[in-house]
């Protein structure tokens, strides 16, 4: 058991919406995915589409650049979207308790590098990358189990 990748190109909003809503109901708690990417990489976008697709009921989904943290109930279990660009130690980590719901909740980390040495090991990466206009590449990397299995169900294995 290893690392894998796994890169996709999407041409347009809508494809990366689509794929973030294929991925969506396959996240359970404990699952946490780190949005990596400068800022318009699509890191946002794709964490809305995700959240979107989740929630049994149409809700507004703000980016959490200044709450830091945005909680949502969902059918599979609560559902945290983080934003750590304001974060100036990873000791804030833990003061917003997301060290804990990485345990008990599924996860969407955007600006993950502000994590240090809380990173989980058991997290998606995904490296999001402008191409175009609208297009972007998407840099999946994760420990094999249970992410190649997700991926593979999703259609976003290959």
């Amino acid at each position: 058991m290893g690392q894998f990748s796994v890169t996709h190109d999407f041409t347009s909003e809508e494809d990366t919406c689509r794929a973030a809503a294929r991925l969506a109901p396959l996240l359970r708690p404990g699952h946490v995915i780190l949005l990596e990417g400068g800022i318009g990489a699509g890191k946002t976008h794709f964490a809305r589409c995700l959240i979107r697709a989740v929630l049994a009921v149409p809700e507004d989904v703000p980016s959490p650049t200044f709450t830091l943290v945005q909680t949502y109930d969902t059918a599979h279990g609560e559902l945290w979207h983080s934003d750590l660009y304001r974060l100036g130690h990873p000791d804030d980590v833990i003061e917003l308790g997301l060290a804990e719901a990485f345990e008990s909740a599924i996860c969407l980390v955007e600006w993950p590098d502000r994590l240090g040495e809380l990173t989980p090991p058991g997290a998606l990466h995904m490296g999001f990358s402008v191409v175009g206009d609208s297009a972007r590449e998407i840099v999946m990397r994760a420990d094999e189990t249970p992410w190649r299995d997700i991926l593979k169900e999703a259609g976003l294995d290959r």
